[in-house]
């Protein structure tokens, strides 16, 4: 994809529902940046190989000496599956001292990329992340990252990896739990206080309450996050690539004449293939069977760290990439490092912009989507009330949900973060600079100045000019202490 136009940039901003603002999100060093890296190579901004290298929206100095992100960046970017959409990107801290800046990033965005270390899992900015996505009300996605560490580092087989990541999903999704019942029960107790002040002045007598109960009625599905829901995408950002379930359920509905609809549901999950009976059955762990998302997904890409990086047979990743259709430079292929190899095959066949951006797009909501309670909020930051407010802001909620792009709509703009500053610092309270003249008055000045400091140093060193003394008394190994004068 090449550089996008201006032009092409501002003719996006008017299409509100084809917009998505959304930021990155995760603890420190799980991958965010050289995400950022990767989606903002997709747009020709930078080059492809210096992805997860140049850490292009780390741009203070003490970023890149220290590599790490200490200051929220934005970007807007252009991605095409279909529709046109413009994707303004923020990429947050992970550093728990920054975190001011994700709270700040956060509430600027309708949606969030988080990224998870896949040795690593749930950490406890992590954590923090998705809580302060879950209170600004904003819908989160998952990018387990650094799958190539299960690999190289862990040595783990694809039945084991899959395991592994099982758990990631598992924890993650019992953060989101936790906040999702410790919502409905805040709810279930402001009702029931309320039930229970009103039967104490109906006289009623005492009552028991239920605080569980709520929970089992309410539909929590759409919050957790599932590969077949679309919402994940296994990555290795610093080797370019990541997926989907739904690129491989398309793949190989073409090859095995399999429903889409059905490969998606059972590429994770407790499924295999029975060759025999050509059918997906269920019961692969008590049958002592490969699942299906690692026998049609990760065995291939451990097939392709074997040949590329493990054991470099030039054969076999010739077959490879001859059988998946892919042109690699004859440079790639001799170069000393397999990584760039491997990246060079790998941002080809399944290019993690695509993965990730196609995931944004779809499940990610635009701007005209925010809801009314998130408006109200927005526009009562802080201790006030929404029906506290002037008449004429509440008024802006209507065009605050409208989101127009027409031009009699109103500008609003939201202050996410303020400084303090020094009113000297201040445009209007800045010294001018100094004129020529006035610069030549002042050395004239300083000239004259030092000449009276001499000229009265002089007249004080005069012969008949009294002369100070100081004396020091000191105290030796000799029994009778010393008196030095000094003249000064």
């Amino acid at each position: 994809m090449g550089h996008t136009s201006l032009e092409k940039i501002i003719a996006l901003q008017k299409k509100t529902p084809h917009i998505r603002n959304l930021c990155i999100l995760a603890h420190v060093d799980h991958g965010k940046t050289t995400l950022a890296d990767c989606l903002v190579a997709s747009n020709g901004i930078i080059s492809s190989r210096l992805a997860g290298k140049l850490r292009y929206l780390d741009s203070r100095e003490d970023e890149q000496i220290r590599g790490i992100t200490m200051k929220s960046s934005a970007i807007s970017l252009h991605y095409t599956t279909g529709n046109e959409y413009l994707i303004n990107l923020i990429d947050s801290p992970g550093h728990v001292d920054f975190s001011s800046e994700v709270s700040t990033a956060v509430r600027l965005c309708d949606g969030a990329i988080v990224v998870v270390d896949a040795v690593e899992g749930v950490c406890p900015q992590t954590q923090v992340v998705l809580r302060q996505a879950w209170l600004e009300n904003i819908r989160p996605v998952l990018v387990i990252n650094k799958i190539d560490r299960l690999i190289v580092e862990l040595k783990l087989t694809s039945q084991e990896a899959y395991t592994h990541l099982q758990k990631i999903l598992e924890q993650v999704n019992a953060v989101t739990g936790s906040l999702f019942t410790s919502k409905v029960l805040e709810e279930r107790a402001e009702k029931d206080a309320e039930a229970q002040s009103s039967c104490t002045e109906n006289g009623s007598g005492d009552q028991v309450y239920d605080w569980s109960a709520g929970l089992e009625e309410t539909d929590d599905s759409d919050l957790y996050f599932s590969p077949d829901r679309g919402n994940v995408v296994f990555a290795s950002a610093i080797d370019g690539w990541g997926f989907s379930i739904h690129q491989f359920a398309e793949m190989y509905s073409q090859k095995m004449g399999i429903r889409s609809s059905v490969l998606l549901k059972t590429l994770w999950g407790d499924f295999y293939l029975n060759a025999k009976a050509k059918k997906i059955m269920k019961g692969a762990q008590s049958k002592g069977k490969k699942p299906l998302f690692v026998q049609l997904v990760l065995d291939n890409i451990w097939s392709m760290y074997d040949a590329v990086v493990t054991r470099r047979d030039k054969e076999k990743v010739e077959k490879m990439v001859t059988s998946l259709g892919l042109k690699v430079m004859s440079r790639d292929l001799r170069h000393s490092d397999p990584k760039v190899l491997l990246s060079a095959i790998c941002s080809q066949w399944l290019p993690v912009s695509q993965a990730v951006l196609s995931m944004v797009c779809e499940k990610l909501p635009s701007p005209a989507e925010i809801s009314a309670e998130r408006v109200e909020k927005l526009m009562s930051v802080g201790a006030r009330r929404f029906d506290s407010l002037p008449e004429q802001t509440q008024e802006l909620k209507k065009a605050f949900l409208d989101c127009s792009a027409d031009e009699t709509a109103p500008v609003i703009v939201f202050v996410s973060k303020m400084f303090a500053v020094d009113s000297k610092a201040l445009p209007q309270n800045k010294q001018r600079p100094l004129t020529q003249e006035e610069i030549a008055q002042r050395r004239e000045q300083a000239r004259q100045r030092h000449a009276e400091r001499q000229a009265a140093n002089q007249s004080a060193e005069s012969p008949g000019s009294p002369k100070n003394y100081i004396s020091v008394i000191i105290y030796s190994c000799c029994p009778q202490p010393v008196l030095i004068s000094f003249l000064c």
